[in-house]
Parts: C-alpha cells; sequence; structure tokens
C-alpha cells in the first residue's frame, strides 16, 4: 500500500504527522516515532516572548513599573518555565536532523510584528526542514477593525517568508469573517501550508480561590469536525498544502480528513495518552481499510470526498445546517 504524500513540497512517507508538543521536545520520542511509521515531526514551538527575553534590556522592559503590582510578573512566564530556550531550541533541530531520516518542521509561537521574526533565519540555519507559523492571536481591542486583524497574520508571515527559503505553513484559527478568504489571502501572501485548526486554551474560573486558572484539555475525535469541514471546502482552491489537526485519535479519523483533501493529518492528543508507538497502530488500520476498499493509495483517496469532488456539495454548508435542525426529533427522557 501506498501511503506517501506531498506536504509542504517535502515528499512524506505517510501523512500521519506528530504535531508540536511536549513529545516532539524530546529526541527519543522522536527516534520511536520514526520508528512507528512517522511521515514527518513538528517540533514543539518556541515563543515570540522567549526570543524577545534573549536580551536583558527587554527583561527589564518588562518589569519595569511592575514594582506596585506584584502580581503583573505572574503573567509573563518566566525563562526557566519554557520547556526549550531558544538556543536549547535550534541545538534540538540540529541533533534531531542528526537522528531522524524523515523531514523535521520547526515551530514559531507568535502574534506581533517584530524582530523575532529573524529567528527564523536561525531556525533554517539549523537545519529545519520547514517552519510552522503558529499565530496565536487573540485580538482584544474594539476599535482593531477584521482588516487590522488579518493585516496581522499577512504580515507576520509576509516577514518570515522574507526571511527564510525552507517552506513555511501557517497554523491559525477559524475566528476569521470570511474563512475561505482569508486562506486565499495567505496562499497569495506565500504561504506553503495551512494547518487547521489552532486550539486556543480557554480560562476559567476556581470558585474556592476566586482565581483565574488554566489547564490543558486534550482534543476529542468530535474535535475534527471544524477542520474537516474547512479543508473539504478549501481543496482544489488553493496551491497551500492541507494539514489538518486536533481531533485524530483513529485510523477513521484520519481516513475521513484525507478523504475531504488533507496532505496530512496531525496526532497530539492521542499521542499523549497513549504513546508515540500508538502511530502503528492507526497505520496498520488505515491500510487494511484501505485494502479492504480497493484502494492502491493515499493520493488515490484524497480530496475524494472534498466539497469539489463530493456528490452533494451542499452538505458542507447552510444546507446541511437547516436539513439537520428539521429532521431532529425531540424524545425527553421518561416520556
Amino acid at each position: 500500500m501506498d501511503l506517501s504524500t506531498k506536504y509542504l513540497g517535502l515528499n512524506l512517507r505517510s501523512p500521519l504527522v506528530p504535531s508540536a508538543s511536549p513529545i516532539t521536545a524530546e529526541l527519543d520520542q522522536l527516534k520511536r516515532a520514526e520508528d512507528a511509521g512517522a511521515g514527518a515531526v513538528v517540533l514543539p514551538s518556541v515563543f515570540e516572548e522567549q526570543i524577545r527575553r534573549e536580551t536583558d534590556e527587554i527583561e527589564l522592559a518588562l518589569e519595569q513599573g511592575t514594582e506596585s503590582f506584584a502580581e503583573a510578573l505572574s503573567y509573563f512566564p518566566r525563562p526557566a518555565e519554557f520547556r526549550i530556550g531558544p538556543e536549547a531550541y535550534l541545538e534540538h533541530i540540529q541533533a534531531a536532523k542528526r537522528a531522524l531520516k524523515i523531514p523535521v518542521i520547526a515551530s514559531l509561537n507568535g502574534a506581533s510584528l517584530g524582530g523575532w521574526t529573524d529567528y527564523a533565519k536561525q531556525i533554517q540555519q539549523a537545519g529545519a526542514d520547514a517552519l510552522e507559523l503558529n499565530i496565536y492571536y487573540i485580538p482584544t481591542d474594539p476599535a482593531l477593525s477584521a482588516l487590522d486583524v488579518e493585516n496581522t497574520y499577512l504580515d507576520i508571515l509576509k516577514a518570515v517568508k522574507s526571511a527564510v527559503s525552507i517552506p513555511v505553513a501557517v497554523k491559525l484559527s477559524p475566528f476569521f469573517s470570511n474563512m475561505a478568504n482569508m486562506a486565499q489571502k495567505l496562499d497569495q501572501a506565500g504561504a506553503d501550508g495551512l494547518v487547521l485548526f489552532n486550539r486556543f486554551y480557554q480560562p476559567d474560573i476556581n470558585l474556592d480561590t476566586l482565581e483565574i486558572e488554566h489547564s490543558l484539555n486534550l482534543s476529542t475525535p468530535q474535535a475534527r469536525r471544524l477542520p474537516m469541514r474547512w479543508i473539504a471546502i478549501l481543496f482544489g482552491r488553493l496551491n497551500a498544502s492541507l494539514a489538518a489537526t486536533s481531533g485524530t485519535h483513529t485510523a477513521t479519523d484520519a481516513l475521513k480528513f484525507l478523504m475531504v483533501g488533507a496532505d496530512v493529518t496531525m496526532l497530539c492528543s492521542v499521542l499523549l495518552q497513549k504513546g508515540v508507538r500508538y502511530i502503528a497502530k492507526i497505520e496498520k488500520e488505515m491500510v487494511k481499510w484501505l485494502a479492504e476498499h480497493e484502494y492502491e493509495s493515499v493520493a488515490q483517496l484524497k480530496g475524494s470526498l472534498s466539497q469539489k469532488k463530493c456528490p452533494d456539495p451542499s452538505a458542507f454548508e447552510r444546507a446541511q445546517y437547516m436539513r439537520v435542525i428539521s429532521t431532529w426529533k425531540f424524545n425527553p427522557v421518561g416520556k
């Protein structure tokens, strides 16, 4: 069975790719992922804030004026709290490249335009095969227009693309007025791939301590539906590669993403729960399904149920919503 695919112009043996997570921060885990059949790996993100804090001047600037509000310092993670610092991150790229035969994709997480994008050059020099630009941006200024928000993404992408020659993917959120238009703008601005979608971690309130608290909730298979819909809609309309992230826990999830047009399907939560060797189980079940349904390759399957090729294109749009609502019947418990 031919599981090969192309992503960001890179030839991958498989569409199963461990995404940025604590797992890919460990060289031994990267080796196990490759042995289990991963097509590529995405290293954990290095953050804009880390890079900006590399100099003492920036460290002092962040703390200036906070003496009267001690709690203000708690909003900025201390350098020691980050898993990998900027210098160690470059060394991790180099070590991964020496140890692995599959492509190594680095990840930059930022939300503003600035000198930190120059760090992308160092990532390329360290040997990364590609760069995933993880734009984690939550606009809170009511005066900021939708166009301003979109331009922030585009400006960051253009700055990074001007700094490197390796492929650049953009990992973005679905929260745009017109997701299809935004995807097209990123494609036209030079994005080599789009990773759909970033998961925003939502704060909660602890009623005992009366404090805001944060926790990491792993995805479930249900999370695949949002990226699956948009990959189906975008397939065949862009030059950029399409990566599915969030919601891939089984071979069934991966196959569905490939059917709607994903070039790769990324794995995170399931690997945190079951270990990287679980990649081999997912691959084995994918191969079995493909053989049973007389597919010879992933390429033959890819995009077969995208909006472009689906017998009912409206299934991905408003018409399907109306059908679901109109056919649902209320059956109260105990009646």
